[in-house]
């Protein structure tokens, strides 16, 4: 059994794949840097990160399918599923050994997996874009905790980057540990050395808070509740559209 243990990075995988077809010796199972290793049994290959070599790969890639099915397969890698990594690879082994492009071949198990975990980690994207909610900062920064159920955050950096322009930010994925910043210039990617939150609520503590933010948070449930037609509510719908698991982070649902 083959088993390969590379980095959990996106370019990390490529090189991965690289090295499978460089050993002729493709993986039965892949672990991340870190992961609980198998105590017997298995040959491991390590993979060691090379730019050049993922590259080589993300251009072969681009030349036997689309340049959108290229970025479903990088988006479909920040799902952090079980098993995904060899679901990828036996898409791209599929894709490098078929005369032409497998992507519309949904009769394809792999093919149909990817396609619906794609859609998946999309939906999580679009959520995070309608549900995120700000707190200002004593020091005049914006702070959004997230906890999302894929790895979207790279997936709305523009969105907030251009939604937001004019003013200083962070969105910090609490559940990876780390997040965006953007300085009014540029968004980058940081990490909290030590995170002062309540991980219950979501909300900053009255020291790291602005003056006025509970101030703000009381006129957003105040006028979140004039617009609510009490008459025409239906709760079962409402948590299939906003799933309780964001509720803590919303200011309304407090």
């Amino acid at each position: 059994m083959n088993l390969y243990i590379y980095d959990k990075t996106f370019e990390g995988f490529l090189t991965l794949v690289f090295d499978a077809y460089a050993h002729k010796a493709f993986p039965d199972r892949i672990l991340g840097d870190g992961d609980l290793l198998p105590l017997f049994g298995d040959t491991a290959f390590r993979v060691v990160t090379d730019t050049s070599k993922a590259q080589r790969v993300w251009k072969g890639l681009h030349k036997k399918i689309s340049k959108q099915a290229c970025g479903m397969l990088s988006v479909v890698f920040l799902s952090e599923l079980p098993n995904n990594e060899l679901l990828l690879f036996r898409y791209i082994q599929k894709a490098f050994a078929a005369p032409q492009s497998i992507e519309v071949n949904f009769a394809d198990p792999d093919v149909l997996q990817c396609s619906k975990i794609y859609r998946k980690v999309g939906r999580e994207a679009e959520r995070m874009r309608m549900f995120v909610r700000f707190q200002k900062t004593a020091d005049g920064i914006f702070f959004a905790p997230i906890e999302p159920k894929y790895n979207v955050l790279s997936l709305v950096s523009d969105f907030f980057t251009d939604r937001f322009g004019d003013q200083k930010w962070v969105i910090y994925d609490i559940k990876r540990n780390y997040g965006l910043y953007y300085d009014l210039h540029k968004t980058e990617e940081i990490v909290f050395d030590q995170l002062e939150l309540d991980l219950q609520t979501g909300k900053l503590s009255d020291a790291q808070a602005a003056a006025d933010e509970q101030l703000f948070q009381s006129l957003w449930k105040s006028y979140f509740g004039s617009i609510t037609i009490k008459e025409r509510l239906n709760p079962k719908l409402h948590r299939q559209l906003l799933p309780k698991r964001f509720w803590k982070f919303l200011p309304e649902k407090q």
